[in-house]
């Protein structure tokens, strides 16, 4: 009798600590539900730059947009996101246009995966297909058909 008891104790506890923690995720599903807007900042972000920033905003529950600047260079986006969350990792076709004026070196368009942590971390990488070569495009360096696009940093949704 007094195994059954503690049996039934212990299925009380266990299933009273696995609701708590399903109301807490949904809490925290619903706090981020109404974030739309997120500033990603880090090393080849905004367009390829060096050191740059994009921001992007969520149009639709899981399609956002995104636009950013940085050192020498700007950059958009079209993102598709895996869940219904501005913290979600996506899909993205992206365009980046390396160097201003003549430092312009060129433009890059294509498809790129971006993995987004839970918290903060964030990093891409995808293939991109040339567009156009600028002035500072070395005339002895033939431009590859396409790329490599890379790019890491830290993501702050709002």
């Amino acid at each position: 009798m007094k195994g059954i008891s503690l049996f039934f104790l212990f299925l009380l506890i266990r299933f009273s600590f696995m609701n708590a923690q399903y109301y807490y995720n949904d809490a925290l599903n619903k706090e981020d539900s109404y974030r739309k807007f997120a500033i990603t900042s880090g090393l080849l972000q905004g367009g390829g730059s060096l050191i740059g920033a994009d921001l992007e905003m969520l149009i639709d529950k899981n399609v956002g947009i995104q636009a950013g600047a940085g050192v020498l260079g700007f950059g958009a986006g079209l993102n598709i996101h895996f869940k219904p969350s501005i913290r979600s990792s996506f899909i993205s076709i992206q365009y980046w246009h390396q160097g201003v004026g003549e430092y312009y070196t060129q433009s890059v368009l294509g498809p790129t995966f971006v993995f987004r942590g839970k918290k903060w971390f964030t990093a891409q990488l995808g293939i991109g297909f040339a567009v156009d070569k600028g002035m500072a495009w070395p005339e002895s360096v033939k431009q590859p058909p396409a790329m490599l696009l890379y790019s890491i940093g830290a993501y702050f949704p709002f």
